[in-house]
């Protein structure tokens, strides 16, 4: 939930409710990012965890983005920003790995790809257990021989970016519960169920399925601890917005969220190539936010956003654990 919606009163507020509260160092800097932990810390005596991104590198050409500034173009002058200049970003990889081994956090999530076995090992002697998010046999094989602890199977109902590995293609459509069989069971390692899982029943299904334990996101955009933008809260609210799509549009990476005019008009012709594309739209993207303008920002959501609801995270937590 990086970019605003997770904070540390949200991760502790999860922990305190007998769940895991993650952490997303995704955009923050080192400093900001030790800074959350010890603040988590502060709040919760659970365990926390945090996530990173896994840095890769971009598959947009020169000419790509070039032709697709020139179509945001209208639109940045609409809002009376210039819009970004791409440049390599590998969000503080190193720097961030420092602050995981030192802090101690009980546990240290992946997206976007495996890091390396050194890298795992590391973070595991330091006394983090890792988790890698993975959509395919193919990527759990891969995290499996790097030697993650966990691996969160997360399926394409999942609201915000797609775990997927490789950067340059649309991810899998295979089911959640297709994606459990292939590899819950299938050895010692647990699997942690993610995506589309907005109520009580969701989560008994995918515990079913094979799952240890079930991953939120979307259920707590709305809860009074989130740091969710009040333009996404709204939307999320708002009977206008009928459905959501996966969209390279806002970040160059697929990612789900709210159908809104900017999907419409400019995914047909997005390049992928994260981060590049995300320095590009974000001036815009922060320009639309400060309007109030929901039309031409990312609406983060899973497609189950229709059921989340607001209030202390720790009844959201209860509700999805099936206890009222």
């Amino acid at each position: 939930m990086a970019g605003g919606p997770g904070t540390p009163g949200l991760a502790a507020a999860v922990s305190n409710a007998g769940g895991l509260g993650f952490l997303a160092a995704g955009y923050l800097s080192a400093e900001r990012f030790a800074d959350d932990i010890a603040a988590t810390r502060s709040a919760t005596t659970g365990p926390i965890g945090v996530n990173l991104f896994v840095p890769r590198h971009s598959v947009a050409t020169r000419s790509a983005l070039d032709e697709y500034r020139d179509r945001l173009m209208p639109l940045a002058q609409r809002y009376g920003v210039e819009l970004g200049m791409p440049k390599f970003d590998d969000d503080g990889w190193d720097e961030k790995l420092d602050v995981v081994a030192s802090a101690a956090p009980e546990f240290a999530s992946f997206t976007f790809g495996c890091p390396s076995p050194e890298v795992l090992a590391r973070l595991r002697k330091a006394g983090v257990s890792t988790a890698v998010t993975v959509t395919s046999r193919a990527e759990a094989d891969i995290a499996l021989t790097a030697g993650a602890d966990v691996l969160v199977a997360q399926g394409p109902d999942a609201g915000g970016h797609r775990g997927t590995f490789a950067p340059n293609r649309r991810p899998d459509e295979e089911a959640l519960d297709e994606l459990l069989a292939e590899i819950a069971g299938s050895g010692e390692t647990p699997v942690v169920a993610a995506g589309g899982l907005g109520d009580s029943a969701a989560v008994r299904h995918a515990l079913r399925c094979g799952a240890v334990a079930a991953q939120v996101g979307t259920a707590l955009l709305l809860s009074d601890e989130a740091g969710t933008k009040p333009v996404h809260r709204a939307a999320l609210t708002d009977d206008r917005f009928t459905e959501t799509v996966v969209t390279c549009a806002f970040s160059g990476r697929y990612a789900r969220g709210l159908a809104n005019e900017l999907t419409t008009r400019f995914d047909p012709v997005a390049p992928l190539g994260y981060p590049d594309v995300n320095q590009l739209t974000g001036p815009l993207r922060a320009a639309a936010v400060a309007a109030g303008e929901p039309q031409h920002t990312n609406l983060w959501a899973g497609t189950q956003w229709r059921k989340i609801s607001g209030g202390p995270a720790a009844d959201i937590v209860a509700a999805l654990a099936g206890f009222h």
